[in-house]
């Protein structure tokens, strides 16, 4: 989808997009070998080809931060493919609502990490492995998560591109939160933490630090932990479904 894209260019919307697919300029190739573009000027045009050849660099060299800054913010889930193999889904507990973190989880698709406060969970650490990824994934991260851990944790979110899969999702017609859109697309969590919700993580941290028994703390990390495991299916889910409402595969030919 990345190389399909003309969002990023100079003053091309989305209908202005859907209007250079409908044309057969269907990826950056197409755009900067067509001598004349309807609606374009030529002075325009060379510079959105300049545009064009940035981005294509910024592909070449995996460059997540260029990328990150040249895509709008709402678009950011179009670059899921180019980097999901190097994309760390992130979710965090806290005390209270914006109350300090208790639990930080972080999954890379394969494994995932659990920092926990007073025990592992520090600004060092978390900065450091940010910083191995090329994109982050959230449930409501732009509104919650990524400010939470600005607040407590100051200059660890790398300045790579985030999907916010509550904000994608909500295009797509699906809203509420995270475990009621899972039922819908009938993603399903343990059995020990299914009926757990937000509020009770809190519970759960509280009689943690009142009793100093594991098993609170096992059952919210292990809540946490399905928090960010479920959200990969959902962003393969979101991923496919935007893809094919903009680029319909069915009337244009796919390129990707």
């Amino acid at each position: 989808m990345i190389k399909n894209s003309f969002i990023f260019l100079d003053k091309v919307s989305h209908a202005t997009e859907k209007k250079l697919w409908e044309s057969n300029i269907l990826q950056w190739d197409d755009f900067t070998a067509a001598r004349n573009i309807y609606g374009i000027s030529q002075q325009r045009k060379i510079f959105c080809d300049q545009q064009i050849l940035h981005a294509k660099n910024c592909t070449m060299q995996a460059d997540a931060e260029a990328l990150s800054r040249l895509f709008p913010k709402a678009e950011h889930w179009r670059l899921y493919d180019f980097f999901k193999d190097e994309a760390c889904f992130i979710d965090i507990e806290t005390s209270g609502y914006y109350g300090d973190i208790t639990v930080l989880g972080m999954y890379d698709g394969r494994e995932t990490m659990a920092f926990v406060k007073g025990r592992n969970l520090d600004a060092r650490t978390v900065g450091k492995l940010l910083r191995r990824y090329k994109m982050l994934i959230s449930f409501n991260g732009s509104s919650f998560d990524l400010p939470v851990i600005n607040r407590y944790y100051p200059n660890t979110i790398p300045d790579i591109p985030h999907i916010d899969l509550r904000h994608v999702l909500a295009k797509l017609g699906y809203s509420g939160g995270l475990k009621h859109i899972e039922a819908q697309l009938g993603i399903k969590r343990a059995e020990e933490v299914k009926d757990v919700r937000g509020s009770d993580a809190i519970y759960l941290w509280n009689m943690y630090k009142a009793t100093g028994k594991e098993h609170y703390l096992e059952l919210l990390v292990k809540y946490n932990e399905e928090d960010i495991v479920n959200l990969k299916p959902l962003a393969d889910f979101a991923y496919k479904e935007m893809k094919k409402n903009i680029f319909d595969i069915n009337s244009l030919k796919s390129t990707y």
